[in-house]
């Protein structure tokens, strides 16, 4: 198989692996956050504790968890506890506050996803077409006319591409949501943070090996350029539906 598909599967394995782990890190997160009712071993009292989500969920991707409490009702008074409390805080149910459930701001909304994925596809038929770079595209591959003519008529590269498109959508809108972001200026920092996390799993799954030089640059070229491209359209629309979300009815 040409190198060029290699590429493609090694981008399509890292957006699902990295997908994977975000899902597992939020559903981790999402456990470990929240107010628990525990009874103070100092005043043998009820107080109400937090975890440090964020880092309970990170030591538990690598395997050692790391429990630390980031609040507590006697705080600051008493800040500098043992927190012998956390093994109770472990077991302990979350609870929240008042009888009204929270609006859910951190969700995905699939529309902005699937416009963003689709401009990302077409981005990408134009990038690789006879107008822009195909003549400097087959020429790095060293392909031939009829070659070309029998890539084009296969169906696996463009559903490749497609299933990548769609995978980066995703994890940059799950990142987007994740965080709490809207607009399109932090739709872009989380798309491009994604590109990073997906071109660096991508550099020490294969180290690029056998990807001509010009080709890779202008695959980075155009990756980056999707990247923005989706982040503002992911972050642009999706927090205008949040904001709509949100507002009185």
């Amino acid at each position: 198989m040409l190198p060029v598909f290699w590429l493609v599967l090694v981008l399509v394995g890292s957006c699902v692996l990295l997908l994977m782990l975000g899902l597992w890190g939020q559903s981790l997160y999402n456990h470990y956050r929240g107010g628990r009712a525990v009874i103070c071993p100092e005043t043998h009292r009820q107080v109400g504790v937090r975890f440090d989500a964020l880092r309970a969920a990170a030591g538990e991707l690598r395997g050692r968890p790391l429990f630390r409490l980031s609040d507590c009702t006697r705080w600051p008074q008493r800040a500098d506890c043992g927190q012998d409390c956390i093994p109770q805080a472990l077991e302990a149910p979350t609870y929240t506050r008042g009888e009204a459930e929270p609006p859910k701001t951190k969700k995905i909304y699939h529309l902005p996803v699937l416009l963003a994925g689709f401009a990302a596809w077409v981005l990408g038929a134009l990038w690789h077409s006879q107008y822009l770079l195909r003549p400097w595209w087959t020429k790095s591959l060293g392909l031939s006319a009829s070659d070309l003519h029998r890539i084009i008529r296969w169906w696996t590269p463009h559903l490749l591409s497609v299933a990548v498109c769609l995978l980066f959508a995703y994890g940059a809108a799950w990142l987007i949501a994740w965080r709490g972001w809207k607009g399109a200026g932090q739709g872009i920092v989380a798309s491009l943070s994604l590109w990073l996390a997906v071109a660096a799993a991508s550099l020490v799954a294969t180290g690029w090996a056998g990807i001509p030089g010009d080709l890779l640059r202008m695959e980075i070229a155009y990756t980056v350029v999707a990247s923005v491209m989706v982040g503002a359209i992911i972050g642009g629309l999706s927090g205008k539906l949040r904001e709509r979300a949100l507002e009185p009815r």
